[in-house]
Order: C-alpha cells, then sequence, then structure tokens
C-alpha cells in the first residue's frame, strides 16, 4: 500500500510554515500551527463519536473557518469527507446523506435548520459546530467533545487509492451520483494548480469567495492555497461589493471565480477610485464570454486564466497556463500528467479520437479522473469507458494544443435540424453594450423542433437598452441565419445554483411556463 493523506496538505504546510496565517474569517486569523491542531482535535472528537477510517461524514457548512477545520478533522480521523450544497432543499440534502451512508452530519450552527431537518429524515445523527446560537441546549457540539480529549498526534495512514472526499454532482442530468474522489486525485490536483499550472507563490493572498463544498472552491482555492502554504481570505456570502471592499482590506492578490463573479466584479468597480492589485485570476465553472474577460482585464489590469473540469476531475483538466500562452475562448492546455482529447460524440460504447481541429466529446484521462459513482456502476461503466472519462461536453482541440469549449451535449439546440451551440450566441449577444449577463436556451417550437431564445440581463450602467425586437434585429446582423435568437427576455437576474453557475434547465422550465413567441 502506498501511504499517501489528503490531511498531509494541511500538516506539511503547518511544519514548513507554523506561523504564517492560513485563514481569514472576518477578525478570526488562524495560522497553519493553529489550524492543523484544532483538525487534530476535531479528529479525536470525530473519534469520540464513533468515526472510523473509511467511514463517511458529511459536512454542511459556508465559507467560515470552521469548514477547513471539519475538514481536514474528518480526514485525519481516516473518514471520508462529504460535502453538502447549501442551497439544497432537506429532501435532496437527505438523499446526500442516505445516498453517501454518512455515519455523522456536522452542522454550521448557521446552517441547523435545513441540515437537521435532513438529517432527521435520513435517520443520521447531527454535531454541530460554530456559535451556539441557532442551535438547542440538546446539541452534540464537536467543539465541547474535542476540548476533553487530547488531538490526534497526526493523521490516520491512508492509501493513495482510497476514497478521501464523495462530490455529488448537481443532478442536472437526472439525480445527483456521488462522485468518489481519491486521495491521490486531490493531492496531485491541487499540487498541479499551484506548482505547474499556475504561478501561485508562498506570499499569495487568495480570496476563497467559491463554495467550500464546491470541487472548484475546495481545490483550486483552499487545497491549492494551503499545499503552497499562502493565505487564504474567507468570504461567506458573495456579492461584487463585498467582494472589492475585502480584497482591498485584505491586499487580496490572487482571485478564483466563476463567470457570473466576474461579472459582479466588474460592475461593482464602477465609480471606484481604487481596484483590487490582482496578480492571478482564475476563471472556471463555465464558459467566460470573451466579452466579459476582456473587460475585466481592462478594467483591473490583470490577465484572466480560463480553465476547465468537472466533479469528477478533481476538477481541474485543462486551463490556461503562463507556460503556454493564453488564448481568449480557450480553456488552455492539459494539466501535468493529464490528456485532454477530442472523441466522437456519436459513439457510447467506445472512444475513438478525432483529427486535429474537428469536433467531438472531450474525454479525459490521468491522475485526476475519479475512482467512480458511488454505489452507481452501470454509471460509472458509461462514463469511463476505454481509460477515459467521457465528459459529456462538446469542444475542439487546435494544432497549438488549445482546447475550446463549444456546449454541453446536453445544451445543443437543433434549430430546424442546424445545431446551435448557445455559447457562440451568448458570445456574439455579450459584445452589444446593453448586454450585462445572458443564457441562451432552446425552447419548444411547433415547426422548427426548438427556437433560439436568448434570456437577457441588461448592463446597470446602460442608458439605452434596446427593446427585445430590437435585440433580435441586432443579433441578426452578427450571427448565422439559422443561430440568432428570434426570441428575447428581459430578466433581472439568472437563477444560478450553490456554484454560482446558471441553471438553465430552471431557465428553460420558467420561460417555457411564461408561454413563448
Amino acid at each position: 500500500m502506498t501511504a499517501l493523506s489528503l490531511a498531509m496538505i494541511l500538516a506539511e504546510s503547518a511544519r514548513r510554515h507554523p506561523d504564517t496565517v492560513a485563514v481569514v474569517d472576518g477578525d478570526i486569523r488562524v495560522t497553519y500551527a493553529e489550524l492543523w491542531l484544532e483538525a487534530r482535535c476535531y479528529a479525536a472528537g470525530l473519534r469520540e463519536l464513533g468515526i472510523g477510517p473509511g467511514d463517511h461524514v458529511a459536512l454542511l457548512a459556508p465559507n467560515v473557518v470552521d469548514f477547513p477545520r471539519v475538514y481536514y478533522g474528518v480526514l485525519a480521523a481516516g473518514a471520508v469527507l462529504v460535502p453538502v450544497h447549501l442551497l439544497l432543499t432537506p429532501d435532496e440534502a437527505a438523499h446526500v446523506l442516505s445516498d453517501s451512508g454518512a455515519k455523522l452530519l456536522v452542522c454550521h450552527t448557521s446552517q441547523l435548520a435545513m441540515g437537521a431537518a435532513a438529517a432527521d429524515r435520513a435517520g443520521v445523527p447531527v454535531a454541530t459546530v460554530g456559535r451556539a446560537a441557532g442551535g438547542g441546549t440538546d446539541d452534540t457540539r464537536l467543539e465541547d467533545v474535542s476540548g476533553s480529549l487530547p488531538a490526534l498526534p497526526s493523521y490516520v495512514t491512508r492509501s493513495a487509492e482510497d476514497v478521501a472526499v464523495v462530490l455529488y454532482t448537481s443532478g442536472t442530468t437526472g439525480v445527483p451520483k456521488g462522485a468518489q474522489l481519491t486521495h491521490l486525485n486531490l493531492v496531485l490536483n491541487a499540487t498541479v494548480n499551484v506548482f505547474d499550472a499556475n504561478d501561485s507563490r508562498t506570499d499569495d493572498v487568495v480570496l476563497g469567495c467559491l463554495p467550500l463544498f464546491h470541487s472548484f472552491g475546495q481545490t483550486v482555492a483552499m487545497n491549492g492555497t494551503f499545499r503552497i502554504g499562502a493565505t487564504l481570505v474567507l468570504l461567506a456570502r458573495f456579492t461584487g461589493p463585498e467582494a472589492v471592499d475585502l480584497m482591498l482590506r485584505e491586499d487580496v492578490t490572487v482571485f478564483h471565480g466563476v463567470p457570473t463573479m466576474y461579472v459582479a466584479l466588474l460592475a461593482a468597480a464602477r465609480d471606484r477610485p481604487v481596484l483590487p492589485r490582482l496578480r492571478l485570476c482564475v476563471s472556471g465553472g463555465a464558459s467566460l464570454p470573451v466579452a466579459v474577460l476582456e473587460r475585466f482585464e481592462a478594467a483591473f489590469g490583470t490577465t484572466v486564466y480560463e480553465g476547465y473540469g468537472l466533479s469528477e476531475t478533481s476538477p481541474t483538466a485543462t486551463t490556461n497556463q503562463p507556460y503556454f500562452g493564453t488564448r481568449p475562448g480557450s480553456v488552455g492546455h492539459p494539466v501535468w500528467g493529464v490528456e485532454v482529447e477530442i472523441a466522437r460524440a456519436d459513439l457510447d460504447d467506445r472512444v475513438e479520437l478525432v483529427p486535429t481541429g474537428e469536433l467531438g466529446e472531450i474525454v479525459i484521462r490521468g491522475h485526476n479522473v475519479f475512482a467512480g459513482y458511488l454505489g452507481r456502476p452501470e454509471a460509472t461503466a458509461e462514463a469511463l469507458i476505454d481509460g477515459w472519462f467521457r465528459s459529456g461536453d462538446l469542444g475542439r482541440k487546435d494544432a497549438d494544443g488549445f482546447v475550446t469549449i463549444v456546449d454541453r451535449k446536453k445544451d445543443l439546440i437543433i434549430r430546424g435540424g442546424f445545431n446551435v451551440y448557445p455559447r457562440e450566441v451568448e458570445e456574439a449577444l455579450a459584445r452589444h453594450p446593453a448586454v450585462g449577463q445572458v443564457a441562451v436556451i432552446g425552447v419548444p417550437h411547433p415547426l422548427h423542433g426548438e427556437e433560439v431564445c436568448a434570456v437577457v440581463v441588461p448592463d446597470p450602467a446602460a442608458t439605452d437598452v434596446p427593446g427585445e425586437q430590437d435585440l433580435v434585429d441586432w443579433a441578426r446582423e452578427h450571427l448565422g441565419r439559422h443561430k440568432y435568437p428570434r426570441q428575447v427576455r428581459y430578466v433581472d437576474a439568472l437563477p444560478v445554483g450553490p456554484s454560482h453557475k446558471v441553471l438553465k434547465r430552471e431557465l428553460r422550465r420558467t420561460v417555457v411556463a411564461s408561454g413563448t413567441d
């Protein structure tokens, strides 16, 4: 057995950078030595509560310092961490608890209303962390259990191929499935992100605004920051103005975000005499419109490195990297030790790679590919074919090795027999000066099968917002006849999920329910 634990990321930085501040949470500042001690104390408490190596422990907590305390405490105890999305309903969270076989839910007191209801339905005991406000007197408090025990001297030995974290997919293609990520998957992905893909530095100050329960925030922000011994500044609830204020106050130099966050920061940057001096910006989670990237780089005087990955790939698979140069509109090159190729999308039973430049399904293999879906061998067999993980995303790889995402296979719009890729339409509309955000969806049409519909949030700074038909006419001038949207809907905001990605399925349901032209 090759011994390896994701807990080593924190343990080693506590050894190398004991006095460096690991986490800033409001007025709280915790050094690496302190955080590792607190995690080992929690590990002792978890052991007292009956948690042993290989047991599954669910965690429901926002971006506060208790998240990494519990995260690494669970890992130090040799258990498997199951993060729970904060915005789930009690029934949805109960599914995660039941499906994962969680033996315990560690719930931050701020989330206890939902967490307690979910745990009750799943028959899972609860231990709370955080301030007592909101919790009852009968709660089992992990701090109290841990406080009377000596901290574990170190982490429990695990194998590199043992599962460390189970991340539940968003369920956009059905019932959420638990993607099993190993210690090797997650240690290497964090390491490759900071030492190979990005120009990360020990003196970085990183804004931790991405949800830590999500793979992007967990691996790239938290684990990556701790791997290199930098400082993570937590923001529990993201808004553009709050993020700018916090970045200025804490001298943040690194920002990781999804496209909706970049849009919000651009809006917040207007009328600001001083903006954060960001040395490194990384975008992922969804395609970043080139127009937004260009505006952000101009406003903040920095370069945005867009990347790509999935929960099943730990998550980073490709990213624009200083070594290879950047190409706006692309997601860069595969990260070190990972292969990313393009395969025929119409073949389900085998992977057949297509020539350079051709459109197909993105397939991935390497140290980042997960160990399969928990308890779902058939779904695993469909996703892992011939040693490759099939992403469900359509893209191209050019002669220089740059990968470009065209769209999700399932988001493809077929209008009158012609394929329309929503991202291409979104890129064009994002260049209109009155468009702040846009999502393009297919809606049912009696003649064409599907019609192209653009749902638009106007730019708040726009002085002249065109009428819906006027924007259709503008799009006709900039897109092919089969591509331009025949329908435009203005809305105040796009629906986003817990990871701040636009929920196109929800958007489609709402638009169809409201009636279409």
